[in-house]
């Protein structure tokens, strides 16, 4: 039989587990496809570094075109990041007839579009199951397992820093410097956290997963963010007092062929799937008009979670090499893309006020949500002693956005309101 040859871009931490899964698991892959699997080449910053996997030095080299422009490499998987060189790679791999894997979620989130319509020029395959939620296989369910379904809602946590830094501040009721501190020693965080505390590694995640959900081309600019750095202790203690969890979610929707996407810390009711998923991992929730409400959940990083979804892919791309199909899984992206207005834009908030202690306050408060015709599921109001400020907290029933803007508006110019300490959408 036939070795299918690969090339492997990147030798760092995913890299090294594929390299571990594809050579650990012959007999169970070319039980699969039919053939060997080999890993030909591999592109690496430095070939006489020390490595913790013993490899033919023969297989590796710092030239990246001794790999794309390989004539026996059939696949590259590509695992070493970065947009601008790496982008130019893929698309000459794919314009030479090679097909393509990827881990590289900002690439894919930028310029998917562009790669996608050149795998298909060239009948080639470009999968990227691990560049969202790691070991979850969740492009796959949504392209494959959801393709006769109409999907309404994929909502997730889908970056394990910001959920490993919320479930550190509500079980231990520490703050987010000291937690965030402790993930960056951890390895769980960044030196400089700001793609993941900002919402912005989510937001390139949650552009891929509503582009496949809902067959239309969502851009990065798409995608409303928040980050978690404002999230408090007193914010995450209110939240579990009221019966809820706060999580930085990625939420997309869909309703009358519109559209919504954002990532935001979201309070989210204990009884709810997501509620439950704490430190480091991911879960994502996709709601179908057909099959109703499902979950998925498992690693969302790591060497070798990653490394599964990247191996899931190329013997998917093999397969369909053996049958002669690859480049033929049609267009992902042929809906227009529709965006909501705020005012189409609906959910339940969250909103702790700093507000006057004096007589009246709240009947003005309650006043101005109905004025702009928001009305209130609940609403809370304590004193704090020995300070002249009251904490009014309110969980409105269901509101546009707009409304609630002008709600915030209002506040920011009435005397009896010091500050609006918290805003949060509600889910569950």
């Amino acid at each position: 039989m036939k070795p299918v040859k690969v090339g492997l871009l990147g030798l760092g931490t995913v890299g090294t587990g594929v390299v571990r899964i594809v050579e650990g698991h012959q007999e169970d892959l070319a039980s699969q496809v039919g053939s060997p699997i080999v890993i030909e080449k591999i592109l690496v910053q430095n070939k006489n570094k020390a490595r913790n996997i013993a490899i033919d030095s023969d297989k590796l080299t710092e030239d990246p075109w001794d790999i794309i422009r390989h004539p026996d490499i059939d696949v590259i998987i590509e695992v070493m990041g970065g947009i601008g060189l790496t982008k130019e790679y893929i698309l000459e791999a794919l314009s030479l007839g090679k097909h393509v894997v990827t881990a590289n979620k900002d690439l894919m989130a930028l310029h998917g579009p562009e790669i996608l319509a050149k795998a298909q020029e060239n009948r080639c395959d470009i999968m990227y199951e691990a560049s969202v939620a790691g070991g979850i296989p969740i492009i796959r369910t949504l392209v494959e397992g959801f393709s006769s379904d109409r999907i309404n809602k994929i909502m997730g946590i889908v970056n394990g820093t910001t959920n490993f830094i919320l479930t550190k501040m509500s079980q231990e009721g520490a703050s987010y410097l000291d937690v965030l501190k402790e993930a960056q020693e951890l390895g769980y965080a960044e030196s400089d956290p700001t793609s993941d505390v900002e919402g912005l590694d989510a937001a390139r995640k949650m552009t891929i997963l509503a582009t496949i959900g809902f067959r239309a081309n969502v851009a990065l600019e798409d995608v409303s963010v928040q980050g978690i750095s404002s999230v408090s202790k007193e914010d995450i203690l209110y939240a579990k007092r009221l019966g809820y969890e706060v999580k930085l979610l990625g939420i997309a929707e869909r309703q009358d062929d519109l559209i919504s996407i954002s990532v935001q810390p979201t309070m989210v009711k204990k009884t709810h799937p997501l509620a439950s998923v704490n430190g480091v991992f991911n879960a994502v929730y996709v709601h179908g008009e057909a099959v109703g409400e499902t979950m998925f959940y498992g690693a969302g990083a790591g060497e070798l979670p990653t490394a599964t979804s990247i191996v899931a892919d190329l013997v998917a791309v093999v397969k369909n090499l053996k049958l002669g199909v690859n480049g033929m899984q049609g267009s992902l992206s042929y809906k227009e893309k529709k965006l909501k207005s705020d005012d189409q834009i609906s959910s339940k908030y969250f909103l702790l006020l700093k507000v006057a202690d004096r007589a009246g306050v709240l009947a003005r408060i309650t006043q101005v949500f109905a004025d702009f015709e928001v009305s209130l599921e609940s609403v809370l109001q304590q004193p704090t002693p020995s300070n002249p400020e009251a904490e009014i907290i309110i969980i409105t029933h269901d509101a546009n956005k707009a409304a609630i803007q002008k709600v915030l508006a209002t506040f920011e110019s009435l005397e009896v309101v010091h500050r609006v300490k918290s805003v949060y959408r509600v889910e569950g």
